[in-house]
């Protein structure tokens, strides 16, 4: 029974592998953690009244789906850098990515593995997983103005196939993953819309189709809400949501959906310096050569509880 917050519930759970182990989370730091993954706030202080509603059986189970990830390709280190004990800049992100590659290689004498069958990763994703280069930007100095600098931003170039389909080159700001767990966090945010660009496309629609729409508050909130409220769905339900983060298109490049959903998403890294973070607590090197299989499977299943107020 994990206590703190959703990141403390999220840690818990990229341990637990069975999915007949239960876990129950208690937000006992509601000022600082919303603890969506936790029992109600009120049994912070009357836990002892949630463990006898637990006792005695009042309570739902939820069976919350978890992504599993395999990994095959060249150039693959396994060999994880736990960001959970400790807050990372980029740089020292990339910093203890080398490190954790020197020490293996130290201790085995071996170089980065190439893997021709896919490897099972001993993690397991509550929210979500993203995959994109380290460092997302970097100050350069114009050659021809050595005073004046700027910042070069560093896309990620990678190819993807949805649910077996054709593989699509891309370049993003990086590609987020998230099952109906993680729908209410991060992908929310890159997704949702506001009400101002609502508004902006309805009017622009209602100039071309001729058409006339009553455009009050109440309508364009009422618009803006059904779409956000589209993005979220059960943490039950067994299919992955993707999203590609400020998609380049251009003659090379292409992105024919932004986001979808999907039961299985394959990437292969054009990376050259990129990772693959879990949950926002683990992180393996992505790059050049790598393949990740990001699915889901009954087994990966985590056994929740639900307790009403």
């Amino acid at each position: 029974m994990p206590t703190g917050g959703d990141g403390t519930m999220l840690l818990v759970a990229s341990k637990v592998l069975s999915k007949d182990k239960p876990v129950v989370g208690v937000n006992t730091d509601p000022e600082r953690s919303e603890g969506h993954l936790c029992l109600p706030v009120r049994y912070t202080r009357a836990f002892p009244e949630a463990l006898e509603k637990l006792c005695r059986g009042e309570f739902r189970w939820l069976w919350r789906q978890r992504i599993r990830l395999h990994l095959e390709g060249t150039g693959i280190n396994p060999t994880p850098v736990d960001l959970h004990d400790q807050q990372l800049s980029l740089e020292q992100h990339n910093r203890a990515h080398r490190i954790t590659t020197t020490d293996t290689h130290q201790r085995s004498g071996m170089l980065h593995q190439t893997v021709s069958e896919p490897c099972l990763l001993p993690v397991r994703s509550l929210n979500e997983i993203f995959i994109g280069e380290s460092l997302s930007s970097r100050v350069k100095v114009k050659p021809f103005k050595p005073h004046a600098n700027f910042l070069l931003h560093r896309a990620s170039y990678y190819e993807i196939s949805v649910d077996d389909g054709p593989w699509e080159k891309q370049k993003s700001s990086g590609l987020s993953i998230c099952t109906g767990t993680g729908s209410k966090a991060w992908s929310y945010n890159i997704n949702k819309l506001a009400e101002q660009a609502v508004e902006e496309v309805l009017r622009i629609g209602m100039s071309e189709a001729g058409a006339d729409l009553p455009l009050s508050p109440e309508f364009i909130q009422k618009v803006t809400d059904s779409y956000n409220e589209s993005l979220v769905f059960s943490p039950a339900q067994r299919r992955l949501l993707y999203s590609v983060r400020e998609p380049i298109v251009n003659r090379v490049f292409s992105s024919s959906r932004q986001r979808g959903f999907a039961s299985k998403v394959c990437v292969r890294s054009r990376c050259w310096d990129a990772c693959m973070v879990v949950d926002g607590g683990t992180s393996f090197e992505f790059n050049d050569g790598a393949i990740a299989t990001v699915s889901m499977s009954e087994e990966d299943q985590l056994r929740t509880v639900l307790l009403e107020n």
